[in-house]
C-alpha cells in the first residue's frame, strides 16, 4: 500500500511539473534583436528575433521571428502590420503558433518626456488548440535625461494582455530599463521585467533580465 501511494504521489508531482513549467518567481533571461530598414521618410520594414530562457535561465523554451511594415501617418500616430512565428516549448517539445497582428502607436512629447501608447490586436493560430484573439496595450514613458556619451536614457513601461476567448485580463508586464546609443545605427537596451500571468485564476510571476540590440539601416 505504501509503495502504491508513493508511486501515485510521484506521478502526480511529475504531471504537475509538466503543467506548471516553472516555479512562481522564476528568474528568466530574454534577448531581442531588431533590424529596421527605411523605405522612405514615413515607412520602414521591421524584423525581430527574440529568445527566452526559463527555469532560472537554465532552459531555452521560447523564440519568435517577426516581420512587418510600419507607416507614420503623422508625428503622433504610427500604423503597423506584422506577422510573427512563435516556437514555445510545451510538454517537452516546441509548439508552433502563427500570429499576425496590427498595431497603432500613439506618440507624444510632454515637457521632454516621450510617451508611447501601443495598441496591438493579435490573431493566434494553433495546430494543437483553439485559435484566439488577443488585445495588448503597452504604455511607455522615456525620461528626458541622457547620461554619458552613450546617451543612456531611463524608461518605464507597463503592458496588459486581454484574451477575447476567455474575456479575461490574462497577463501584465512591468518594465524598468535604460536605452543607449552605441553608434548612429546601433542601439541597445537593458531592462528588468516583472511578468504576472494568470491561468485558471492562479497568478504566477517571473523576474526577467532583458537585453535588446537594434540595427537601423
Amino acid at each position: 500500500m505504501k509503495k502504491t501511494i508513493f508511486v501515485i504521489t510521484g506521478l502526480t508531482l511529475f504531471l504537475a511539473a509538466k503543467v506548471y513549467a516553472y516555479d512562481d518567481g522564476d528568474f528568466q533571461v530574454w534577448h531581442t534583436e531588431n533590424q529596421e530598414v527605411k523605405v522612405n521618410k514615413k515607412s520602414k520594414i521591421t524584423f525581430e528575433e527574440e529568445f527566452r530562457w526559463g527555469d532560472d535561465a537554465s532552459e531555452f523554451y521560447y523564440h519568435h521571428y517577426d516581420a512587418g511594415l510600419v507607416h507614420s501617418l503623422n508625428k503622433h500616430l504610427d500604423l503597423g502590420i506584422n506577422y510573427r512565428q512563435v516556437y514555445e516549448k510545451k510538454s517537452g517539445e516546441f509548439k508552433v503558433e502563427n500570429r499576425p497582428h496590427v498595431n497603432a502607436i500613439l506618440k507624444y512629447d510632454l515637457y521632454g518626456f516621450k510617451l508611447d501608447d501601443r495598441n496591438r490586436l493579435e490573431y493566434r493560430h494553433f495546430d494543437y488548440q483553439a485559435d484566439s484573439w488577443r488585445y495588448r496595450n503597452k504604455f511607455s514613458v522615456k525620461f528626458p535625461w541622457k547620461f554619458t556619451g552613450l546617451e543612456i536614457q531611463p524608461y518605464l513601461a507597463d503592458e496588459i494582455f486581454l484574451d477575447f476567448q476567455n474575456k479575461a485580463f490574462s497577463r501584465n508586464r512591468f518594465y524598468s530599463g535604460i536605452t543607449m546609443s552605441f553608434t548612429k545605427n546601433l542601439k541597445g537596451e537593458i531592462y528588468y521585467l516583472l511578468q504576472s500571468s494568470r491561468s485558471k485564476d492562479i497568478w504566477t510571476h517571473a523576474n526577467v533580465l532583458g537585453t535588446k540590440l537594434k540595427l537601423v539601416f
